[in-house]
């Protein structure tokens, strides 16, 4: 009733124009549908991480006569590394298979255990391969002193019993947000020093650091610190491990796949089996 008795109260030959005019704003202030914005990337629950999470979506598979590593060499030892989802690991198939060394993840965070550790860290034992355990790093959630500890506390030790490798710190893209876990390059340096001084403060030895040269560049600035003391697990999808982080004149694992047969990860270290055991051994 309002709406009429305004058109009627226009003066002649105006009350169309009006009432076009009425509707007009009346059809611009209706609400039409909603607009369709870009889909929110999807995050991964926290724990679900893996080594070599980031690869593929930051680095890539390399393509054409890169693409295919070389056959492995003598002096070099085929190896695997698992998490929660492989589950029950088929370890005889894998030393059958040629694969002579491997690392189980352990523990993300101060939050996370995998709960197929067990059956993987000790069955990769059980039919004679050497094992060692890896933490993936999330520095956004706790310190790396702190996160050292809780993996030594939820099997990350060391032994020196010839069959127990160095634990590793697996520290790339953050897979639950911005790529350096919000650090600057020296905060990102300071906390992977806390990790790595505080595990061998409690066990002796050096761990390993596993990374990405790319990720290494854009998260600590390339620095070149740690490559006298820590041993150098390099991920790179291609046919070599290509140029290395700052400080590291050699590597001393490489992951060079995620698509092996039985497990995806396939590895392999940098020496013969005798330099496998020295390390193993410290």
């Amino acid at each position: 009733m309002v709406f009429v008795r305004s058109v009627m109260s226009f003066p002649r030959g105006r009350s169309r124009l009006a009432v076009t005019g009425v509707l007009t704003g009346l059809l611009l202030t209706v609400p039409g549908p909603a607009a369709r914005s870009a889909p929110a990337p999807v995050v991964p629950p926290r724990g679900s991480a893996y080594m070599g999470m980031g690869v593929l979506a930051h680095d890539g598979r390399a393509s054409g006569p890169d693409a295919t590593p070389a056959p492995a060499r003598a002096n070099q030892i085929e190896g695997v590394d698992v998490s929660s989802y492989q589950g029950n690991v088929n370890w005889t198939t894998l030393w059958s298979g040629g694969a002579k060394w491997a690392y189980t993840k352990a523990t993300e965070g101060t939050s996370y255990t995998n709960p197929s550790f067990s059956q993987q860290y000790n069955g990769a034992y059980k039919v004679g391969m050497i094992r060692g355990a890896y933490h993936f790093a999330t520095p956004d959630t706790a310190g790396g002193a702190a996160q050292a500890d809780y993996f030594l506390a939820h099997g990350g030790g060391w032994s020196k019993d010839g069959k127990t490798l160095p634990g590793v710190l697996d520290i790339e893209w953050n897979p639950y947000g911005g790529s350096c876990y919000g650090k600057s390059k020296t905060s990102m340096v300071s906390w992977i020093r806390d990790f790595v001084n505080r595990y061998k403060s409690r066990t002796g030895r050096d761990a390993v650091i596993y990374t990405a040269t790319s990720w290494w560049t854009e998260c600590t600035g390339n620095y070149s610190g740690f490559g006298k003391t820590n041993p150098l697990w390099i991920a790179r999808y291609a046919s070599t491990a290509g140029t290395l982080p700052a400080g590291w004149p050699y590597h001393t694992m490489w992951q060079y796949t995620s698509s092996g047969k039985t497990v995806g990860d396939r590895d392999r270290f940098n020496g013969a089996l005798d330099r496998l055991q020295a390390l193993a051994n410290g």
